[in-house]
């Protein structure tokens, strides 16, 4: 594959783990972040990069953001890869550095397309939906990914798509690109794929952010499972009432999470989540990465599109809604993370 010229806006976990395998496979890549410590320590030490795959070294050239209007504008791709509350100026300062037929990638959680389409325009903006894949950051210049390599289970962890449904040469590339770290394809169901990461996600990072326990220890849980559950329903009948065709998520399709208000349909997502002796990874989701390090999270974008959207299309969402006010305590430290706040929003829900 020919050299690209790579922008990342955001290197924190997702743009260096991103940023540090293109940049081995031979891309010209430059980091762009806020955080002044990570930028230094990748431009003295580099990025090392741990995972389900051998660990290595990265050096990527890396960019304080106040040093980012000396950069070049001939970027062929920019990737956007910052909380999607910071899409829209990330969005602009990708757009500045862009040559004139380059384009910007959403590779971020929640529902960031529009938001960067409003700004470079739908022929200039490509998402890019990432499945199964959890990364962190903990430390500056240290990036570790939690999950097994998805391509060796035949699970496509990479799904680059237009927002108008088209297969595209720019999105064929694009996954082709990212296939140096796990398996990619261009897809037809940009939206749809969107949706079913927003429900994955929803029914987890809440639940850890505002319990600060990790996701073994909420799926050992009755309640944890239960909280989850709800969480996975919601969702997804929200998307299921929107039109979208959304592929299997979590193990079950999103009908069945959609038809979890049947008893028999519970059980029998209860006892998938139900961990085995061989499920140890006690993995943090990023909203929990966020409560633990003091910054903002997603919920607003996250499980709060949920239920601004189920409440456009008359779908109920009790949990979800009480789950947002949670996280909202959490974030303005009148509530501390603990495991009876899942009891507490069941109880505040009434289920």
């Amino acid at each position: 594959m020919t050299a690209k010229k790579v922008l990342f806006v955001g290197a924190g976990a997702i743009g260096s783990y991103l940023g540090s395998f293109l940049c081995r496979a031979g891309h010209d890549v430059t980091l762009v972040d806020p955080w002044a410590e990570q930028v230094e320590a990748i431009r003295q030490r580099g990025i090392s990069v741990t995972g389900p795959h051998d660990p290595f070294e990265a050096r990527p050239a890396a960019v304080h953001l106040h040093e980012a209007a000396r950069l070049p504008r001939d970027f062929e791709i920019a990737f956007v890869a910052m909380k999607v509350y910071d899409t829209a100026w990330a969005t602009q300062l990708a757009l500045r550095h862009l040559r004139p037929d380059g384009y910007v990638v959403a590779s971020e959680n929640c529902w960031p397309d529009p938001i960067v389409a409003a700004i470079a325009g739908p022929a200039r903006s490509v998402g890019l939906v990432m499945s199964k894949i959890g990364v962190a950051l903990w430390k500056s210049g240290q990036v570790e990914r939690g999950m097994e390599k998805g391509g060796n289970r035949g699970h496509d962890v990479f799904r680059a798509g237009e927002h108008d449904g088209r297969i595209t040469p720019r999105t064929e590339a694009l996954a082709a690109m990212l296939s140096v770290i796990d398996g990619a394809l261009a897809t037809d169901n940009l939206w749809g794929e969107r949706w079913c990461k927003l429900c994955a996600n929803a029914m987890g990072n809440p639940v850890q952010a505002m319990s600060g326990l990790g996701s073994l220890e909420i799926a050992s849980s009755e309640a944890g499972r239960a909280i989850t559950i709800h969480l996975a329903a919601e969702a997804a009948r929200v998307g299921l009432a929107q039109g979208y065709k959304i592929p299997k998520f979590n193990g079950a399709p999103a009908e069945q999470w959609a038809d979890a208000g049947r008893r028999e349909t519970r059980e029998a997502l209860d006892r998938m989540l139900t961990p085995t002796s061989s499920d140890r990874r006690n993995w943090r989701a990023s909203m929990a990465q966020d409560v633990t390090k003091g910054r903002p999270t997603e919920i607003d974008h996250m499980n709060g599109y949920v239920v601004a959207k189920g409440r456009e299309h008359g779908v109920p969402t009790p949990v979800s809604s009480v789950v947002v006010d949670v996280i909202h305590e959490v974030e303005q430290g009148t509530r501390k993370p603990a495991p009876q706040n899942i009891e507490h929003v069941l109880r505040q829900a009434g289920v």
